[in-house]
């Protein structure tokens, strides 16, 4: 699995309520945080800032614009 998290990227939630729920990386605050979103109504998952730490990226990418 990459450790790259770009904008774009699919990730998975590790810690917290919403462990074990996809997102998508939509913006990059710096190298310990980024912005995701779910959609809400399909995963649970609304826009948040996330630590890195808390994220699994996959190997999976979509077509998104940041922000």
């Amino acid at each position: 699995m990459p450790r790259v998290l770009d904008i774009g990227r699919v990730v998975v939630k590790v810690l917290g309520r919403e462990a074990g729920r996809k997102a998508v990386v939509v913006d990059i605050i710096d190298e310990n945080y980024v912005v995701i979103t779910g959609p809400r109504s399909l995963t649970g998952i609304k826009r948040r800032r996330v630590n890195v730490n808390h994220i699994e990226p996959t190997d999976k990418k979509v077509d998104v614009k940041r922000g």
